[in-house]
């Protein structure tokens, strides 16, 4: 029998959603991460660009305001946190499509973005549905396409060793603290994953993760 994929909101219980925001400005130093991550993902005009997991939109607007002239999607599977993001969107003036979906099975045709972004999401998934989702990604994306990743992963000091050794026990976190993100990243089909750089956050060990699809794919 299979296995039935159960959707996790991002604090786990739906009660909690409220908090969400919150707990990222202040735990996550959330603004100086995702600036980070625009700022990798080098996004130019005209380019189509999906947030994956886009939650209640804050990475999608702070997108779409560095890069008035691309065209940003959001996709998440959580109805509730889309109408907040949507919301943020219309108080923030900008135009962004919305659309529900999983990450593990996008609704979308084949090559549709140049770049796909990814904000604290990847840990909530169980480590098929992991590599199910990068798949989805990979297939989604354009060739030469960017896949930019900010999420947990392995301890690189004392303290982070510590906060992984509690935090890995949450959710599905272990495989981020067990540094398995990049050989899922290769399994999937990236094969130019790699770790660009860490920050810290008083939740654990974020990493910006960076994989680039081939230009010229056989087979494809």
């Amino acid at each position: 029998m299979v296995k039935e994929n159960k959707y996790i909101p991002a604090l786990s219980f739906r009660w909690l959603t409220p908090l969400y925001d919150p707990l990222l400005k202040w735990g996550m130093r959330e603004e100086n991460c995702k600036r980070r991550l625009i700022e990798r993902a080098g996004v130019q005009p005209g380019q189509h660009v999906l947030d994956l997991g886009c939650g209640t939109g804050t990475l999608t607007v702070m997108l779409k305001q560095s890069a008035p002239e691309a065209h940003i999607t959001g996709v998440d599977g959580d109805e509730e946190v889309l109408a907040i993001a949507k919301t943020k969107a219309e108080q923030a003036r900008v135009d962004i499509k919305w659309d529900y979906g999983l990450a593990y099975n996008l609704p979308y045709p084949d090559r549709s973005f140049d770049v796909v972004v990814s904000s604290l999401v990847i840990h909530h998934l169980t480590s098929a549905d992991k590599v199910r989702a990068f798949q989805e990604v990979r297939r989604v994306l354009r060739p030469a396409g960017g896949f930019y990743i900010l999420d947990f992963g392995r301890p690189f000091s004392l303290l982070t060793k510590i906060q992984g050794a509690v935090m890995k026990n949450l959710e599905e976190a272990a495989d981020n603290f067990g540094g398995r993100i990049l050989p899922m990243l290769k399994e999937a089909g990236f094969d130019s994953a790699s770790e660009a750089e860490h920050m810290y956050t008083l939740f654990g060990p974020v990493w910006f993760y960076e994989s680039i699809k081939a230009k010229k794919i056989e087979g494809e």
